[in-house]
């Protein structure tokens, strides 16, 4: 029921316990109690609601950045992944394989505010080797939502014998 009720909120936070209940077939008191534990153990760590913000007035410029470090003895990468994911203009960090260590995604009002960032906040950390920053240029899916309204035409010539 666990893993079933999970996957029903990730997808739309809003349901309650009675439409949960109904959903996967169990008690509401049931699904409750669950939801409180799930949400004790750290499980649940939040609930959010997903906006599209190109369709709104307000400006901002979102960045990927890919980062190489050092990590420290003893503390692996958890330790730089802490420093850097408490300032504010950060929204994601994760750990990752290939040519790079870390991913961090940001929101700044302005590119300038992005390369503030970079060159005064992250590249100066002790454990950082080096930055590349990738800029988002338009968003199209994000957390399984399809953002543009476009529909998307099925190209595909008809092929008949």
């Amino acid at each position: 029921m666990e893993y079933k009720s999970l996957s029903y909120l990730e997808t739309n936070a809003k349901l309650t316990p009675t439409e949960l209940a109904l959903y996967i077939g169990e008690e509401e008191s049931k699904i409750s109690s669950e939801i409180a534990h799930l949400e004790r153990e750290g499980i649940i760590c939040g609930y959010h609601t997903l906006i599209n913000w190109d369709k709104t007035d307000r400006e901002y410029v979102s960045a990927l950045i890919t980062v190489k470090v050092a990590p420290a003895r003893g503390r692996g990468f958890d330790s730089i992944a802490s420093r850097i994911y408490q300032f504010d203009e950060v929204k994601a960090v994760y750990l990752m394989s290939g040519g790079y260590d870390l991913t961090v995604i940001i929101e700044g009002k302005t590119m300038k505010d992005i390369a503030y960032f970079v060159s005064d906040k992250l590249a100066p950390l002790e454990s950082v080797l080096s930055t590349a920053t990738h800029f988002v240029l338009k968003k199209y899916k994000e957390h399984g939502q399809i953002l543009t309204d476009e529909k998307m035409d099925d190209e595909r010539m008809i092929v008949s014998p």
